[in-house]
């Protein structure tokens, strides 16, 4: 650990977490609301590369010589309150969330990685790669807008609602963590809201891509 800075151990532990709770919440999904076959199974396919990211981020901390449990448990409540909070309802909200909500918590994970030494870099952004789940979801919920226009509304406010509460729980697991502040506050180069105020506008980015309007 001498040649990486403080908050490594920190952005490896959330980030692994992160991506295991997202094999979970997605295979879980997955099952409950996808409406075909082919539907699950291409949700399935990004549930395991979730699984596949996190067992590269697991093995990583291990070689740190560092307990993987150990390094997750910090993040674990966040997390799971996250996912607990923003339960999809059904397939449309499955889908905003696996696009909107877990691409904020990437852009936050990649904010806090810009000052880490190059192979935990390296490694965050081989994480953080999109792997088909933007056009996916980009692709069925403007298939399905277009069909029903009355479908946008309660899909932006979901996606305003999912957002609010990651920023929120990012919020929360920043002052709590001091090492990972530290990081985030080096990559910034500046205060920490100004950094979610570049968050909350990849989002409406991210809502333009849906055809959704982001809303205040």
């Amino acid at each position: 650990m001498s040649d990486s800075p403080p908050g490594v151990a920190e952005l490896l532990g959330v980030l692994a977490y992160a991506e295991l709770t997202a094999f979970l919440r997605l295979a879980e999904d997955a099952t409950r609301h996808a409406p075909t076959l082919t539907d699950r199974a291409a949700l399935g396919d990004l549930a395991a590369t979730e699984y596949s990211h996190f067992r590269l981020l697991r093995d990583r901390i291990a070689s740190l010589g560092l307990d993987p449990e150990e390094a997750m448990a910090p993040f674990a409540g966040p997390l799971d309150d996250w996912h607990a909070q923003t339960a999809p309802g059904d397939w449309l909200e499955a889908l905003v969330k696996a696009y909107v909500g877990t691409g904020i918590a990437l852009d936050f994970y990649r904010e806090a990685a810009a000052h880490v030494d190059a192979e935990t870099r390296e490694l965050v952004e081989e994480v953080l790669v999109d792997e088909g789940r933007s056009q996916f979801a980009v692709d069925r919920v403007g298939a399905a807008i277009q069909e029903d226009p009355r479908q946008a509304g309660r899909l932006a406010l979901w996606a305003r609602r999912l957002v609010g509460e990651a920023l929120s729980q990012g919020q929360h697991v920043v002052a709590a963590r001091p090492e990972l502040a530290s990081l985030l506050v080096e990559a910034a180069g500046e205060d920490i809201t100004r950094m979610f105020g570049r968050l909350t506008e990849a989002h409406g980015k991210r809502m333009a891509a849906l055809g959704l309007t982001p809303g205040p």
